[in-house]
């Protein structure tokens, strides 16, 4: 079954989700087609990145991911397929690959050098993505769709500060629920607080204890717990943290430990 997920900043209320899901069909009519997300805020590469990285090992190998968000083509920015872990994703080389793998070397790097299929060029993702993506699933080689490339550019997020007794990361999503979620993962925080108390301060707020769910706090109270992303999470039960307490992206987040 040849699947192609398509990830975005269009919205919905355009017409070019419309057009690349027609130009896929027309050529691959038994395609399934899956939208990640076209929701992305407009040119943010650091969310579209997250939003890939934290759902694509769900898709079987052979998937193409589609990337339509910053795709004008340049010599520092050139349309790339890279093949990892299986699947495959085209789009412009902005970095976002890098920040997809996050650090995991890809099988194949390729730079893209078929003709657009019009002559205008502000449409990568219907006038080129699809077609290298129809390419792929019909079974056509990498080497056939462009030229090698080994390296990609690399766009690294930024990786919380430690030392012996603290961590300082950042809030790098909010999501669908207004729910916090930051950069500092389990194993850094288990690493650095070796069973010490502790306490997570953001924005003025204190909390002193690690939940395993939403609900182990009454509804409307604060709760930090690790989701199934593996990173440190802000929420509020049943409530929207990030319009309720004031926190946007990029938010500092300190945790403090101590011997007492």
């Amino acid at each position: 079954m040849a699947i192609i997920t398509l990830t975005s900043d269009w919205g919905t209320s355009d017409y070019y989700l419309a057009a690349v899901k027609g130009t896929i069909l027309a050529q691959l009519p038994n395609v399934t087609i899956v939208d990640i997300s076209h929701h992305i805020a407009a040119f943010d590469v650091e969310s579209a990145a997250f939003t890939i990285q934290q759902c694509f090992r769900n898709f079987p190998q052979g998937t193409v991911h589609l990337i339509g968000l910053n795709s004008e083509e340049s010599k520092e920015t050139p349309h790339t397929i890279v093949k990892a872990q299986g699947q495959y994703f085209i789009g412009a080389d902005t970095g976002i690959f890098s920040m997809i793998l996050e650090g995991e070397e890809a099988e194949a790097i390729f730079e893209i050098d078929i003709p657009l299929d019009s002559d205008f060029y502000t449409f990568s993702t219907r006038d080129r993505f699809v077609k290298a993506a129809v390419q792929l699933i019909k079974g056509t080689p990498l080497h056939e769709l462009g030229f090698q490339r080994f390296e990609l550019n690399k766009r690294l997020p930024f990786q919380p500060a430690t030392n012996a007794d603290s961590i300082k990361g950042m809030v790098i999503h909010v999501d669908a629920y207004e729910n916090l979620i930051t950069n500092i993962s389990a194993k850094t925080f288990k690493s650095i607080r070796q069973n010490r108390p502790f306490e997570i301060y953001c924005s003025g707020y204190r909390i002193r204890k690690i939940s395993e769910g939403y609900q182990d706090v009454e509804v409307a109270d604060l709760v930090a717990l690790f989701g199934s992303h593996g990173l440190l999470e802000i929420a509020i039960n049943q409530g929207k943290a990030s319009s309720l307490l004031g926190i946007k992206r990029n938010t500092s987040v300190f945790i403090s430990f101590s011997d007492q």
